[in-house]
């Protein structure tokens, strides 16, 4: 009897033979079961050109209106756009966002590099697409204003931020400070909402 089953085989052995056989690749690895995680890959890849490409259109749109504030409005009246509510004014201001904090120019810089760097170490786990815009608009703008602390006068890192929007009872901004808003904004609502960057929902 035992040599009968030994020469036919048992069901369980021959299944077992047949699960290890189908765990194995033709290059002759185990199969891996993370069919999940490439699939997410192309969509993780997705959500950084979002970033970079929310990024590029803020950055390019605050460039192109400081260069043309700077060549057409600099040393020149105020626009006004809507009467005395909104005014166009060219004001170089030496702070962070919106005129404040003066003082610290160097410190600003600083930390306007510091924000660059972590939503560069942040893009590598996004999988949300709404962080991947908020990330965008911060990166943005954070690249906008840094690049008038680099190159704009008085001196490298201690230049002089272009600011133009002026309405009435506030302080003068620019683009690039209303990303970083927008982009703060949205972050504090996706937090509020349990959304992660890495798209995984908490919900209390």
């Amino acid at each position: 009897m035992a040599e009968a089953e030994r020469i036919i085989g048992t069901p369980d052995s021959e299944g077992a033979e047949g699960a290890d056989e189908a765990a194995v690749t033709p290059a002759g690895q185990p199969e891996r079961s993370d069919g999940a995680d490439r699939s997410e890959q192309p969509t993780g890849r997705r959500r950084i050109v979002a970033l970079l490409v929310v990024a590029l259109l803020a950055y390019l749109l605050d460039l192109g209106s400081k260069m043309l504030v700077v060549a057409k409005l600099e040393g020149h009246e105020p626009i006004k756009v809507i009467g005395d509510l909104l005014k166009f004014e060219a004001i170089r201001n030496p702070g962070a966002a919106f005129g404040m904090g003066e003082a610290f120019t160097i410190i600003f810089t600083c930390i306007a590099t510091v924000v660059i760097f972590v939503i560069v170490r942040l893009a590598r786990k996004l999988y949300s697409l709404p962080w991947a815009i908020a990330l965008g608009l911060l990166l943005g703008g954070a690249l906008g204003n840094l690049t008038d602390r680099i190159f704009r006068s008085p001196g490298v890192f201690e230049g002089a931020v272009v600011d133009f929007i002026a309405p009435a009872h506030f302080a003068v901004f620019n683009l690039a400070d209303s990303a970083i808003v927008c982009g703060g904004f949205l972050i504090v609502i996706l937090s509020f909402r349990g959304l992660d960057p890495d798209g995984t929902v908490h919900k209390d």
